[in-house]
């Protein structure tokens, strides 16, 4: 995937017309990193404050804990850093995503101190690991985005969104990766407004997802914060790999298309059928599901897309 970068897609939708414009645009807004990350951490929040089975008799919510989560997660990592992208974009005089990548350095830079300080927060309160955990994630993960930012201009945007599906699988299983099925969604949208190339878009998926769902299971460890009745790791890679197999597929396949190969649609569906396959035999059910779902998402991406992404 990574050897496709240097192949420039990005001029393929000159002819979009305007309406799809629109939609791309839309998208991308609502799925801007500090937008996004408000509702699902929300979610996060409330899952992480339920004691027990809801509607049982022993359930109980916890709301000081809720409260406080979802404060620290509010602030640290969507207000601070949507204040200072807004700030840094109306300084540079630039557009609401700093397009151009050499300008992205000092919003990283800060975001990752902004999660840093939500991780010491959260960590002296003493409030859910799997919340200390999940912000100290994403303070290495933007440093890690921001060095490679410097020499490539990697999706932030897609990185934003798996993020958190990262931790709503560790949580949720196949439930949890039913937001992912966004992500073929902003693959298209970032294409399409030619912010990104698809390699650019899709890696950032790609890293988010692993990455997080890596790094957490790791600083669990190192830093003895243990959280229970969590997916399995290895049953939450298989649910990853589930839900990026298609959209990966079709991203290569698109610029293959776009550069004379023919008969992409065949092979796209001949290996999802193999993929199918490999997965009945291999595969726990749950990633077996979101491999199904995620072949149909990327398909109806693909027909929305038109000739220019198939």
């Amino acid at each position: 995937m990574f050897g496709l970068k240097d192949i420039n897609t990005e001029n393929r939708y000159d002819e979009t017309d305007e309406k799809k414009l629109k939609i791309a645009d839309t998208i991308s807004i609502f799925t801007n990193p500090p937008i996004i990350t408000i509702p699902l951490f929300l979610i996060i929040c409330i899952i992480l404050a339920c004691d027990g089975t809801p509607f049982t008799s022993g359930f109980k919510f916890n709301w000081t804990q809720f409260i406080i989560t979802e404060l620290i997660s509010l602030i640290f990592a969507s207000i601070l850093p949507m204040a200072i992208i807004l700030h840094w974009a109306r300084k540079l005089d630039t557009d609401k995503d700093i397009s151009n990548r050499e300008d992205r350095f000092v919003p990283l830079i800060v975001g990752v101190v902004s999660y840093l300080i939500g991780f010491i927060i959260a960590w002296i309160l003493g409030v859910s690991n799997f919340l200390i955990v999940l912000i100290l994630c994403y303070a290495v993960n933007t440093f890690i985005v921001m060095l490679i930012t410097t020499k490539w201009k990697i999706s932030i945007h897609t990185t934003g969104l798996t993020g958190p599906v990262a931790a709503l699988i560790m949580l949720l299983g196949p439930i949890g990766a039913l937001v992912g099925l966004l992500y073929p969604l902003l693959i298209w949208s970032r294409f399409t407004l030619k912010k990104h190339t698809m390699a650019q878009a899709i890696a950032g998926g790609v890293f988010g997802l692993v990455m997080t769902v890596l790094e957490a299971y790791l600083y669990m460890d190192l830093l003895n914060k243990p959280v229970y009745n969590l997916v399995p790791l290895g049953e939450c890679l298989w649910i990853i790999l589930g839900l990026i197999f298609a959209p990966i597929l079709l991203g290569i396949l698109t610029i293959l298309n776009d550069n004379g190969k023919s008969n992409t649609k065949a092979i796209f569906y001949l290996l999802c059928v193999l993929a199918i396959a490999f997965f009945i035999f291999f595969a726990p059910q749950s990633a077996l599901i979101t491999l199904i779902l995620a072949i149909i998402a990327s398909i109806l991406v693909s027909y929305f897309g038109g000739e220019n992404f198939s």
